[in-house]
């Protein structure tokens, strides 16, 4: 394609629905032109019809948060109450977008729809992770401040206080998804965190539905479990910790019989699989079939826990997709989670396509 084939792709991606008048006047050309050229990209399969529907890719869609994470290593034991010494690391995180990095490098195909400022957050999130993820179906909003996650972390890795800024996915509803049907409609799998509004998160949940799409849903902490659905019908994977399962089923679980107890009850609302995540303890997974405890991976040091869970989801997600057995599926997502936890790197730099056959050889 030439220059002008490009603009005008561009173009239809952002808005499918203009008309050829509008499209040539936004471009300063001429309407001859422009139907020339849509003439042309029709020819050669890059749009369908005179709809210039897109062809779909059947891609992977994660919804939700995209941010610069910075992270406070506190260099010796923890002093309350005054300065300690530190030393400051920067990265790109957010759940929706650690996922769509992990699945990228995976091989998948994958689109992030997020939220972002016009500013330099937004410009370092896309040339850090553009290898990997399709950013054409997020939203540029001028005023507001791209999304920060701010973390201290102990000398061992373990986080101690952390402060998120995330008012911008308020702005993440299903007016601006709408824009994107196709490839929501079209998706391969659709992964939404809680970083999104409640009624996104319905939205999104009836698509699944209807469509018998994949649906996977990734709490992001306690206080965002009020963004959940009621039931978690046409949920395909609920993935949780403790405190969040604790906050949506309102009770307090301290023993195995708890744990399992609340599997259980998590998939009388509806899911078809359910992982109740336990941090070092491993992970209790299940579905109609059976329920089943699994040790987490051990490791030998632990360099930072940030972005082990969301490790764990991608794995796991992976894994599904590509013809594993869910309970296979879930201890890739455990290897996953613990070579994370020995990287300093939200998501590891290096996770590969053959990252299944090295973890079967292992």
């Amino acid at each position: 394609m030439n220059e002008k084939e490009h603009l005008v792709l561009q173009t239809i991606k952002k808005n499918p629905y203009l008309s050829q008048q509008e499209m040539a006047e936004q471009l300063n050309m001429s309407r001859p032109t422009l139907a020339n050229i849509i003439s042309g990209l029709i020819k050669k399969g890059e749009i369908i019809g005179r709809a210039y529907v897109l062809p779909e890719e059947n891609a992977i869609v994660c919804i939700g948060g995209a941010n610069v994470d910075r992270k406070f290593h506190i260099n010796e034991s923890v002093q309350y109450g005054t300065s300690n010494p530190a030393h400051l690391t920067e990265s790109v995180g957010g759940v929706a977008r650690n996922i769509a990095e992990n699945l990228g490098r995976l091989g998948n195909n994958v689109k992030l729809i997020t939220t972002l400022g016009l500013d330099q957050d937004a410009e370092t999130i896309k040339q850090t992770s553009g290898a990997y993820i399709n950013f054409d179906l997020s939203i540029n909003l001028a005023n507001h401040k791209t999304g920060s996650y701010s973390a201290v972390l102990d000398s061992n890795g373990e986080l101690i206080l952390a402060l998120a800024d995330m008012a911008i996915y308020d702005l993440l509803l299903p007016t601006e998804l709408m824009k994107h049907d196709a490839s929501v409609f079209n998706a391969k799998c659709i992964i939404v965190d809680l970083n999104c509004p409640k009624e996104t998160i319905l939205y999104l949940q009836n698509i699944a539905f209807e469509k018998q799409i994949p649906f996977i849903i990734v709490p992001v902490s306690s206080p965002k479990m009020k963004n959940m659905p009621d039931d978690l019908i046409g949920v395909s994977h609920f993935i949780c910790n403790l405190d969040e399962a604790e906050m949506y089923l309102n009770t307090k679980l301290q023993s195995e019989h708890d744990y399992i107890d609340a599997v259980k009850r998590l998939l009388e609302k509806g899911a078809q699989n359910v992982v109740l995540t336990l941090g070092g303890k491993g992970v209790i997974a299940g579905n109609l079939l059976s329920i089943n405890r699994f040790e987490a991976v051990k490791v030998s040091h632990v360099e930072d826990v940030t972005g082990a869970g969301d490790a764990f989801v991608s794995a796991l997600t992976h894994g599904v997709l590509n013809g594993e057995q869910f309970y296979d599926a879930v201890k890739f997502g455990l290897y996953n989670a613990a070579k994370t936890l020995q990287s300093d790197k939200t998501v590891r730099q290096d996770l590969s396509v053959n990252e299944i056959t090295i973890w079967r050889n292992l």
